[in-house]
């Protein structure tokens, strides 16, 4: 480091030495030996520094920009504690992980913490014994690490977007006490969406390298679980759309659905045509952007593809985890992959997103309005659209991936020395058909390339040395990207 600061000295002294003879040298000597300096001087910096400086560039409001955003309807009051102090409160000893679909148990909690905790990967699921959930709620809330925060995607959304004074956001959902008091006063909620209790989420945090037994965190991640019954239900979903006649907004921001997962299958796929039903009353020239979330049941995913929830939406978010889920439960490319190992292959990401819109985004042959999907995994954001759709999807990623490294570590602008690159410096944009091989310039972070009329833009993401806190990233990085974003009238 104090090389580099030394380097960074001598040049300047070296281009102050050049204004000071600048009048003796020959005019194109003195253009080559500063442009040489200049250069050098750049190359001296930091590639955190470097990237963070051609964001700031990059980095501009779209030219038409939202005004009023409604966001439902999953909403609730989230618990954030470190994970293994809880299970230690709990009485609960480190052993083998194991894979659970529905948690039944404090054993089974035990054992599905475990097993992300290992792979330092996120995941939510639904705890269905109620008073087993309420015991592990009430010792979670009265840890005297436990802090309570806005909770649920479209709150988190909600929230993140109403630091903007210029937006008017309604949210929808169930709103108890506690969250009504959490939110942001820029934040509408209906009348019809109070109750008078709180859902609770638990968030159970662990760090990059942090132990618990045997099991040890290959990277700062957190995994979630509730008993939610409203949000389970989407009991706010029909109170959603009716409330956008009188609020008029000019996008709709949705996510939950993957809160019916504790449902049975009979009561979900009700349900789910129900929403499928209630969503096609939202007016077609507003567009709608779904945020998916942790989910375990490859038909429910298989149903929310192919029964016209994606046709429906403009727009999706989504992290690793997911995208890997959604290929795998539709039989799309790369599904035979089980896992991700280490930083997801940039080329099979790729492929992955290629398909998806191409399979079930807008054609001229297909009734669907899918045309954006923005990607977020830890190291790198891609944001996907179909060509005449949307723009200023440069400056969209990157402040989406601008927004990672400040929340995570909760500081209004980067602060390089507390952040890292972690991207691949070099990758390849494809393993299903002759791909393209990109390296990675700091200065210009933001890679751009297209494949069959679907463009693709590619940042990486400055990741947090010490993570302050991990839950609701996504959101905020989903947030910010549509922030940026401008949907081109049809």
């Amino acid at each position: 480091m104090w090389q580099r600061s030394v380097c960074v000295g001598l040049l300047g002294l070296a281009l102050g030495y050049l204004c000071v003879l600048g009048p003796e040298l020959p005019p194109a000597a003195l253009r080559q030996l500063s442009a040489s300096l200049l250069g050098t001087l750049r190359r001296a910096r930091s590639l955190e520094a470097r990237t963070v400086a051609a964001w700031q560039a990059a980095i501009v409001r779209p030219a038409r920009g939202w005004a009023r955003v409604a966001v439902g309807v999953n909403a609730c009051v989230d618990v954030v504690l470190s994970g293994v102090k809880l299970l230690e409160a709990l009485g609960l000893e480190p052993g083998e992980g194991k894979n659970h679909a529905v948690l039944n148990s404090g054993q089974d909690l035990r054992e599905a913490f475990a097993h992300f905790m290992e792979r330092g990967a996120a995941a939510e699921r639904f705890f269905s014994d109620a008073e087993a959930f309420q015991a592990i709620a009430r010792a979670a809330s009265e840890h005297p690490a436990a802090q309570l925060y806005v909770g649920g995607n479209a709150a988190l959304i909600g929230q993140k977007l109403a630091t903007n004074p210029d937006l008017k956001i309604l949210l929808c959902g169930p709103v108890g006490p506690k969250l009504h008091e959490l939110l942001d006063d820029n934040v509408v909620v209906p009348p019809e969406s109070m109750q008078e209790r709180d859902e609770f989420h638990l968030i159970l945090e662990y760090q990059a390298g942090e132990q618990w037994g045997r099991v040890r965190a290959p990277a700062a991640n957190r995994f979630i679980f509730s008993h939610d019954l409203s949000n389970g239900a989407l009991n706010m979903l029909e109170v959603f759309v009716s409330s956008l006649d009188e609020f008029q907004p000019d996008l709709v921001v949705l996510s939950g659905l993957h809160m019916m997962e504790g449902q049975s299958k009979e009561m979900r796929q009700k349900r789910l045509m129900e929403a499928v039903a209630s969503i096609s009353d939202i007016p077609t020239d507003i567009p709608i952007h779904l945020e998916l979330a942790s989910m375990t049941d490859q038909d429910f995913m298989s149903n929310i593809m192919h029964q016209q929830v994606f046709p429906l939406v403009n727009s999706i978010g989504l992290n690793e985890q997911e995208l890997l889920f959604l290929t795998q439960s539709a039989s799309g490319p790369h599904a035979s992959l089980a896992s991700w190992s280490g930083i997801p292959d940039v080329g099979v990401v790729s492929d992955i997103l290629f398909w998806i819109l191409k399979e079930h985004g807008k054609t001229a042959e297909r009734a669907s309005d899918l045309t954006r999907i923005h990607f977020h995994t830890l190291a790198y954001h891609i944001l996907v659209t179909v060509d005449g759709h949307w723009g200023n999807q440069a400056a969209a990623v990157a402040a989406g991936a601008r927004a990672a490294g400040t929340q995570a570590c909760a500081t209004d602008t980067i602060d390089t020395s507390k952040v890292f690159l972690k991207a691949p410096l070099e990758f390849v944009t494809s393993h299903t058909e002759a791909p393209s091989k990109i390296s990675l310039n700091p200065d210009e972070p933001v890679v751009h390339w297209h494949r069959e009329g679907i463009s693709f833009h590619f940042t990486p993401v400055l990741v947090c040395k010490d993570p302050v806190r991990t839950v609701g990233l996504g959101d905020a990085i989903s947030a910010e990207g549509l922030l940026y974003s401008e949907v081109y009238p049809q």
